[in-house]
């Protein structure tokens, strides 16, 4: 096979009109013509960090609509399946990538459980990691350690993975948001080489001064592409792209491809932005993806411009897996797995008495931090016309691997009028997170997951109810990707006719249980402070 088009040789800086020839999989020759066709020929893009499980969809179907997008690998984090079945989930994981020619690279998880302060499924050991890195040369790098107050205070299972990633020459990860000076200085020398999780200029600044690559990240609910592309001017040798989480409807409308336009009509070079897109995940992950030179794998993508990006064809080591936004890529079956033990819930689970004072946690549309604020109120009961009209909604955590009462506290920033959502994808430990205007409605959604094995869920006392089931871990569907794209819109939809107006509601419920991330969440054992790293009361005198 051969292809001629404008040949964009990232690493070189040079845009050239020539051809490639494929043969076996391979690029067996490259040379310039003094004409070709006005199509550019380049690498394709990388997901430099992403949680797969996020997408609700297998590995094998997160493929078939990511290539649409010229995506051709991503860098995978399965800390979210380990934390339901631990390294078996890791392995589930992998054995679909398998069955897909899309390059997927998986990362050893290093939190899990993410904290001591919540109830996760599963235990991920030293052992266990170890374990990981002898058996599968395809992961490359000891996952997020977002323990990093256990990094720089010498916890010693933490130190323990790094050491083991050390021993067997992969990456670390890092995940540390806000941290700066000392501490975090402390954090790198430890042996973390990314942070995806920087929101400013000043932290990303501080962290590349120190050695770190940073991670623009542009998910469905955290957003820090506004806050960070500048940074592609001075540091792009230091930059990459990912989307960290990426639900269905996002994933199937682009990927990567989005983040590159967005950077150029910013103003940053394109090679700059070609070498973070697709050049330095390859590199710093050591992954076996084809970079367009001779001998290389045939992993390339065929684009109309350089200017929007979009992807007239994908190529998988020779393979036409995508054309003219069309996947070629077929549906895998596969068995659903999960952990999971059900039990019903009555109205009367989710009361809790109310003093004078409300400690309520407030969400920020487009990023993964909260704030709280104190509401002042004279009842003895929560959810009355008083906590609605003040825009609060109950929240609360239910244990899914045994019976337990459920948690419960107070959230502001959803503006659901009427209603109440839930879902089983609730980072990290992935328990029952729901939101809600009255009890009865809470209980209602809780228990349309406890029937189903876990999903997402949303009910409206005339509007009716909506489930969208994901019997794999509770976290994904065994499903076609569009499919389940659609479902999930309509879920969406209805939340946003509730008058819910966050950009993605079940995203941000979801990270309202990431106790790593300040200031305030809330798992299935309590309130908790991120910063302070302890429980706090919900309500006070």
């Amino acid at each position: 096979m051969r292809i001629e088009g404008q040949i964009v040789d990232i690493k070189n800086k040079s845009i050239q009109p020539g051809f490639i020839v494929v043969k076996e999989g391979k690029i067996v020759q490259k040379g310039a013509l003094a004409s070709a066709p006005d199509r550019y020929i380049m690498p394709g893009f990388v997901d430099a960090h992403v949680h797969v499980e996020s997408s609700m969809l297998l590995p094998t179907e997160f493929a078939r609509l990511a290539v649409r997008h010229g995506t051709v690998g991503t860098v995978s984090d399965p800390h979210e399946i380990a934390n339901v079945l631990g390294v078996a989930g890791v392995e589930y994981m992998i054995r679909n990538a398998e069955k897909s020619p899309f390059h997927f690279y998986f990362g050893a998880p290093s939190c899990v459980p993410a904290t001591a302060f919540e109830t996760a499924g599963a235990v991920v050991t030293p052992a266990d990691i170890d374990y990981l890195f002898k058996k599968f040369p395809k992961i490359t790098y000891l996952a997020e350690v977002m323990n990093w107050p256990g990094v720089i205070n010498g916890d010693p299972d933490m130190l323990e993975k790094i050491a083991l990633a050390k021993k067997h020459d992969r990456q670390v990860d890092g995940h540390a948001p806000g941290l700066l000076g000392e501490e975090a200085e402390r954090y790198v020398k430890a042996g973390i080489s990314t942070d995806h999780e920087c929101f400013t200029l000043e932290e990303a600044k501080g962290k590349l001064s120190l050695g770190m690559k940073i991670l623009i990240r542009e998910g469905s609910a955290a957003k820090n592409f506004e806050a960070l592309h500048p940074l592609l001017h001075e540091h792009s040798q230091q930059m990459m792209f990912c989307s960290d989480d990426k639900h269905p409807d996002n994933l199937r409308d682009g990927h990567i491809n989005e983040l590159a336009a967005r950077a150029v009509a910013n103003g940053v070079d394109v090679f700059k932005v070609l070498y973070a897109a697709c050049i330095h995940p390859v590199v710093h992950y050591r992954m076996q993806i084809g970079l367009l030179d001779e001998g290389d794998a045939a992993d390339f993508i065929v684009c109309k411009d350089l200017k929007d990006f979009q992807v007239e064809a994908t190529y998988l080591q020779g393979e036409l897996v995508a054309e003219k936004g069309e996947s070629l890529l077929p549906h895998v079956n596969e068995e659903a797995v999960n952990q999971f033990f059900a039990y019903s819930l009555q109205a009367e689970d989710f009361e809790l008495n109310v003093m004078n004072k409300l400690r309520v946690i407030v969400p920020e549309d487009g990023q993964l931090i909260t704030k709280e604020r104190w509401l002042n109120i004279d009842i003895k009961q929560a959810l009355t016309p008083q906590l609605q009209a003040a825009g609060v909604l109950k929240l609360a955590v239910v244990n899914r691997y045994a019976k337990a009462g459920p948690a419960v506290s107070f959230i502001d920033g959803f503006d659901i009028s009427e209603g109440a959502i839930a879902s089983t994808v609730a980072h990290d430990s992935h328990n029952i997170i729901a939101a809600g205007t009255s009890d009865e409605l809470l209980a209602e959604a809780v228990n349309a997951l406890m029937e189903c094995g876990g999903g997402v869920a949303v009910v409206h006392p005339t509007q009716g109810k909506i489930v969208v089931p994901l019997p794999v871990a509770g976290l994904m569907s065994t499903d076609d990707g569009w499919s389940v794209a659609a479902a999930y819109e309509e879920a969406d939809r209805l939340v946003k006719t509730m008058g819910c107006r966050l950009a993605a509601p079940f995203m941000t419920l979801s990270f309202m249980a990431l106790l790593v991330i300040p200031e305030l969440k809330l798992s299935d054992k309590g309130l908790f402070d991120g910063r302070m790293f302890e429980f706090v009361p919900t309500t006070e005198d």
